[in-house]
């Protein structure tokens, strides 16, 4: 193992990742519409202060600011010919800020979803989809990521071209799928299922695991589901900073520090070693998060009685495995809060 992730990974027990970056950005003045990743080059004091925030905080850990950086998504502002620009700079920029941290600082290059619907429900085909991600891959790797990060994934198929390009870049990777819809993702895998796939792979992730969903209770049933089966692999939790609610015209998340310090703790404890949160999380609830990970001795596997009880209701009662579990639908992805 020599890649700097992997390096990590060996040393530590638990590693702390970043928060949210569509939440932050917005905080910071992005209007709801527009492309994040035009403020790679446009904004690029602002990226910085995204990720320093992170580190400040205490990650170990940071996601680029280019989750819709593919071809696809950036059709949607006219952005398909600057895939290889932006992704670079957004990589760039966080290899400046990682390089002059005073502790050691993963960039990971952050690919989202494509958007589309892959074959044969939708019209997007497996070689379209390497194709895109792989231009994204090779501009995170020109611009300094140490590992590309696959993430808010719900097709099986998409996470597989996502890991083939991945290859040809010749980059190692960490994926996470979205688990939103009574324990499934959208296109209807369960936490079983993923974890048999990932371990199926030519080119296996680093770490895989799961992000965004509904809320941090939802996340931990999937991390313990992950554990459940036995992998040897590193689980990724990254779960929201608790609930949306839509108040005076905007979307917040009604985790606070200290719940999210509660969902670290657990996170560990359910198994998971790469930590961090999806929307809503800001530097706050990462000080509090990398508190309790430094001082909270690890616990036994908790039941989902002691989740519930520290971070509220599961949405659904359904695990995902059931009978009673909800078909695929085709509702459109949603960009990573």
């Amino acid at each position: 193992m020599t890649d700097a992730l992997s390096k990590m990974l060996a040393d530590r027990d638990w590693i702390l990742a970043d928060g949210a970056t569509g939440t932050n950005l917005f905080n910071m003045g992005l209007s709801s519409g527009d492309a994040p990743e035009f403020w790679n080059v446009q904004s690029q004091d602002k990226v910085r202060a995204l990720y320093s925030g992170a580190v400040n905080a205490g990650s170990d850990l940071f996601l680029t600011n280019t989750f819709g950086g593919n071809a696809s998504r950036l059709k949607l502002h006219d952005g398909q010919n600057r895939v290889g620009e932006l992704n670079r700079a957004g990589a760039e920029l966080g290899r400046e800020i990682a390089d002059r941290a005073d502790h050691s600082v993963i960039v990971a290059g952050s690919v989202g979803p494509t958007g589309e619907i892959m074959e044969p429900m939708g019209t997007l085909t497996y070689d379209n989809a390497v194709e895109m991600f792989h231009e994204q891959a090779e501009a995170l790797k020109e611009g300094g990521a140490d590992v590309l990060w696959i993430e808010t994934i719900s097709a099986p198929e998409e996470y597989k071209a996502a890991a083939e390009a991945a290859k040809r870049a010749e980059m190692p990777w960490c994926g996470t799928m979205s688990f939103d819809t009574a324990g499934r993702t959208m296109m209807g895998l369960t936490s079983e299922v993923m974890a048999k796939m990932v371990d199926g792979l030519q080119s296996p992730p680093l770490a895989f695991g799961a992000n965004c969903g509904v809320g941090a209770s939802d996340l931990l049933r999937t991390i313990l589901g992950f554990a459940a089966t036995g992998t040897e692999r590193p689980i990724i939790a990254k779960g929201n900073a608790g609930i949306p609610k839509y108040v005076d015209g905007h979307i917040h998340y009604d985790g606070t520090p200290e719940l999210m310090a509660d969902y670290a703790a657990l996170a560990r404890d359910c198994g998971a070693t790469i930590i961090g949160g999806c929307c809503g999380t800001t530097p706050e609830h990462l000080r509090k998060m990398r508190e309790a990970l430094e001082t909270r001795p690890r616990g036994e596997t908790p039941s989902l009685d002691m989740i519930t009880s520290a971070l509220g209701e599961f949405s659904s009662a359904s695990d995902g495995t059931g009978d009673s579990a909800p078909t695929p639908t085709r509702t459109r992805r949603r960009r990573r809060g």
